[in-house]
């Protein structure tokens, strides 16, 4: 494998952070514009059962996380570019079959192949900042490309809603097809391969083994890796349930959109805030707080959901809080987890992201099959996750919670 021809001229800082924060938001375009086409898709494809639509969530969930390993290692060999663009290229053709398959399995099969695929961007992006800058210039690029991730989630349901309110539901498809090739010429033109030749590694099996070694015998990266990994469990459950819940609970799908990206909002407002705070107070103090808060509102939340007294707006305003202590608990967790690992920590990162991914979707496809007309299933699902949170955290920290480092 060989890297295509590196752009003439060396891509400026404004457009190195509009581009790489473009690669970093496939990851959400891919999941939130479908949100709300799956009944569309459902009624199309003959889809009997509505709970089985979250697979094509799910689906793409299953890909992403299972190509995190692979991306990290051949990217170190090969070099960022080719590693890139050839999955770039991929993901164009794996969404352009999304658009025309004529039968779930096929879309769904398309949609393991887009997480495969999609998973290099987000993997690639952070090697590719690391590569150009280091210390504090590295913090101030992911907080710029950061700030401007946080804006696609809350856009992206209006998106996918917009498309649908002008044309069907495969035009989502064509839109991803578009941005993926968009995305894929303006990375072959302007963004030069940032890996030194002397740095590259040989493809190594026995180092993956080894970052699944480190994380796994590590009390404190296996804790906080498992806590992550239950919060995602819920997060994911929810992406799952969310569409359903308005069309089937609340009649209301005409709020979904509007109503989901103000939740959204408030997970991006809350990790906006633990950047401001997190020095101050450190990441145990905000996190294991954001954690007890997570699980009482869903504790609260589940109180409602059996006492029958759920509403659109207690369903926002209670699922807002806990998205926002999802988003206190979330960075730091994972700063956290990776606290030990030293000269893996590429390699230790890779696993925790298949770890947490592959388990979080595990957990939430479970959480989103046992949906039944009602928000019970949902957030018994968040109540046990942030239990399970806590007790993996109590666990890493061996009982001392509330840390000041």
């Amino acid at each position: 494998m060989h890297a295509p021809t590196p752009p003439r001229h060396d891509v400026g800082f404004r457009e190195f952070v509009a581009l790489i924060a473009a690669l970093m938001a496939m990851t959400a375009l891919q999941i939130d514009t479908m949100l709300p086409a799956l009944p569309a898709i459902g009624h199309s494809l003959h889809v009997a059962n509505p709970n089985d639509r979250q697979w094509v969530i799910s689906a793409f969930m299953f890909g992403f996380g299972a190509a995190q390993i692979v991306h990290g290692p051949l990217s170190d060999r090969f070099g960022r570019r080719p590693v890139l663009l050839i999955s770039l290229a991929f993901g164009v053709i794996c969404n352009l079959t999304a658009a025309v398959a004529a039968t779930f399995p096929l879309l769904l099969a398309a949609r393991v192949a887009a997480g495969v695929a999609t998973a290099s961007s987000r993997v690639l992006a952070t090697s590719i900042v690391r590569d150009r800058f280091v210390g504090n210039a590295m913090a101030r690029v992911m907080s710029l490309v950061t700030i401007v991730f946080m804006v696609v989630p809350i856009a992206a349901p209006n998106l996918g809603q917009l498309i649908l309110w002008i044309a069907p539901w495969r035009w989502i498809f064509y839109v991803l097809t578009a941005a993926g090739l968009l995305t894929f010429l303006w990375s072959a033109i302007r963004l030069p391969e940032t890996l030194d030749p002397a740095n590259r590694l040989p493809l190594s099996v026995r180092r993956i083994g080894e970052g699944f070694r480190f994380v796994l015998m590590d009390r404190l990266a296996l804790g906080y890796t498992i806590g992550s990994t239950a919060l995602q469990g819920g997060l994911f459950g929810f992406l799952l349930s969310v569409q359903q819940i308005f069309e089937s609970e609340f009649h209301a799908v005409n709020l979904f959109a509007p109503v989901f990206s103000a939740m959204a909002a408030t997970m991006a407002a809350a990790a906006f805030l633990n950047s401001r705070i997190v020095m101050r107070f450190g990441a145990r103090a905000v996190s294991h707080r954001a954690v007890i808060g997570y699980t009482v509102f869903a504790t609260l939340h589940l109180a409602l959901a059996l006492a029958g007294l759920e509403t659109v707006l207690t369903f926002a305003v209670l699922q807002a809080l806990m998205m926002s202590c999802f988003g206190l608990a979330g960075a730091n967790f994972g700063a956290i987890a990776m606290e030990h690992m030293g000269r893996l920590a590429g390699t230790a990162s890779s696993v925790q992201g298949l770890i947490q991914t592959i388990g979080g979707i595990s957990i939430g496809a479970a959480i989103g099959a046992a949906f039944n007309g009602s928000t019970v299933p949902l957030y018994t699902g968040f109540t046990l996750s942030g239990l399970a949170a806590i007790a993996a955290v109590a666990f890493a920290e061996r009982g001392k919670l509330f840390g000041r480092s």
